[in-house]
């Protein structure tokens, strides 16, 4: 199957909304604040954003935490053309750990992670749907370590299921990852060494720990 350039797509919806002379609502699925950076930064332009900070994910406790402080802390830094704000999202590891039964021996990138994305991406949709917003997406393509197609993919089957339009977005095209580097510098970001669930934490400590 030939890959989409989402960039182009996404453009292509900007442009739409342009010629409309509207600004249409964005809800924005954020992993986390550094990789929201970027998307904040360039999104904020075309749209107005509602944050939504849901990630069961996050292992453990006092990293979520923190994770979330940091986002918050961005968004009230940030000066942006659109209004931008945060929604606060129950956390509940345990929807996410019932979610991937089965899976806890898988590589990371594999189908316990596309189960971690669309559990977050269904949230978002929900939220989407629910709040009246006009469009949903996720800060996940600006990863150069997840798959863009099937985020899309999913995005796509769920804009079918709930109604919602779906943003496409491939984030790190445009240097976005490059972006989201400086500007991470720039609000004195914190940037945490692993994706965030206890696989990838562990598979982080035990690199290190092997390359010591």
């Amino acid at each position: 199957m030939m890959k989409v350039n989402f960039q182009v797509e996404l453009e292509k919806i900007i442009k739409k909304e342009d010629k409309l002379g509207r600004v249409p609502k964005l809800l924005l699925h954020s992993c986390c604040a550094p990789c929201s950076t970027y998307v904040l930064e360039y999104l904020s332009n075309y749209f107005e954003i509602g944050v939504l900070y849901y990630n069961p994910n996050i292992y453990p406790v006092s990293e979520y935490d923190y994770r979330e402080e940091e986002q918050k802390r961005l968004i009230e830094s940030m000066q942006t053309k659109n209004p931008v704000h945060f929604i606060k999202a129950n956390f509940d590891p345990m929807i996410y750990y019932k979610a991937i039964k089965g899976h806890e021996k898988d590589q990371e990138g594999g189908d316990r992670c596309l189960i971690c994305y669309e559990l977050r991406l269904r949230e978002a949709a929900g939220e989407a749907k629910k709040m009246a917003y006009d469009y949903f997406t996720t800060t996940l393509t600006i990863s150069p370590h997840k798959n863009s197609q099937a985020l899309n993919s999913i995005g796509k089957r769920l804009e079918e299921e709930y109604g919602v339009d779906y943003l496409y977005s491939d984030f790190k095209k445009k240097e976005g990852f490059k972006r989201s580097i400086e500007l991470s510098k720039e609000f004195d970001m914190y940037r945490q060494d692993y994706c965030g669930c206890v696989f990838s934490y562990n598979e982080t400590k035990n690199r290190n720990k092997n390359a010591e």
